[in-house]
């Protein structure tokens, strides 16, 4: 996956319009794009869509209200259907609430009749300050985990911070910090890494700067809050064809010789980081 775009869970237009919009992942919303008078509302939409929804299209998750919200159970109820992929936990702060989400998709699964297993979790990880120092708790808490993103709104409603950037437009420590702790802890756990929103969706410009940061310093992916937005992540995020021919080249040479702590390539020696960093841009590539 190279972009996840959120659609208001309570708007069936903006959600059929999204099916065209190119994202490899879109993300129904019933958590912040929606108020608290229309989450119910919201729930039977989201339903109605994901019942209707066929293969062949992008990947659907349901983002929905964090754990202790209240919310969360009857979400998981009124909305699970077999044309998920999988659940999106916000404000989730480290592996035991992954750990409690999968606790509580084993009995929706079993009361929903689907697979056993058959939905993953994404998370955002970074909402309040506590959740950064727990992001080396994601390790090992659920097979089920599968991508680890971050936001910078909540958290800095929770720091009462002035802003989250400076007057040149780029994150301030604060959320650089999150946005460092967020790659990390998806590497350490085996998710893929996904980069927050860029809440400005009419900046193409600042959008594509941004992802291309991401991508250098080992994003796979980034959330969209905007249509206009997916071709951009999209472009930046693609595989490139040099890149991959080079990695699965350095997986041959290393299964030629699995005993071998180096390898000669092109004139080059190549040693096991590079090897690992080959497998995962080839696993990102087919994710």
């Amino acid at each position: 996956m190279r972009s996840l775009l959120f659609v208001p869970g309570d708007d069936p237009r903006k959600l059929e319009k999204a099916m065209g919009a190119g994202a490899d992942a879109l993300i129904v919303d019933l958590e912040d794009s929606v108020a608290a008078t229309r989450k119910e509302a919201a729930r039977a939409s989201a339903a109605a869509f994901l019942a209707q929804a066929g293969n062949g299209g992008p990947r659907l998750y349901l983002r929905i209200n964090d754990l202790d919200s209240g919310l969360a159970e009857g979400d998981l109820d009124a909305a699970l259907a077999p044309a998920l992929a999988g659940i999106m936990l916000p404000k989730c702060c480290g592996g035991a609430d992954v750990a409690r989400l999968d606790a509580m998709l084993r009995l929706e699964e079993a009361r929903h009749r689907l697979e056993a297993g058959c939905l993953t979790i994404l998370t955002v990880a970074t909402e309040t300050a506590a959740s950064l120092f727990a992001m080396a708790s994601f390790a090992g808490s659920s097979p089920r985990l599968e991508g680890i993103s971050w936001g910078a709104e909540d958290l800095s409603a929770e720091l009462v911070a002035e802003s989250n950037r400076d007057e040149t437009g780029q994150f301030t420590d604060p959320y650089r910090l999150a946005r460092t702790l967020t790659l990390l802890g998806a590497v350490a756990a085996g998710a893929l890494p996904i980069d927050a929103v860029y809440t400005s969706f009419r900046d193409p410009d600042g959008l594509r700067a941004e992802a291309r940061a991401a991508r250098r310093d080992g994003f796979l992916a980034k959330l969209a809050i905007h249509p206009a937005q997916v071709p951009v992540i999209n472009e930046v995020f693609a595989p490139d064809p040099a890149a991959l021919a080079r990695a699965r080249a350095i997986v041959a040479a290393f299964e030629a010789a699995p005993d071998a702590g180096t390898v000669g390539l092109d004139g080059q020696m190549i040693d096991r980081p590079h090897l690992l960093r080959a497998r995962r841009l080839l696993a990102g590539a087919a994710s």
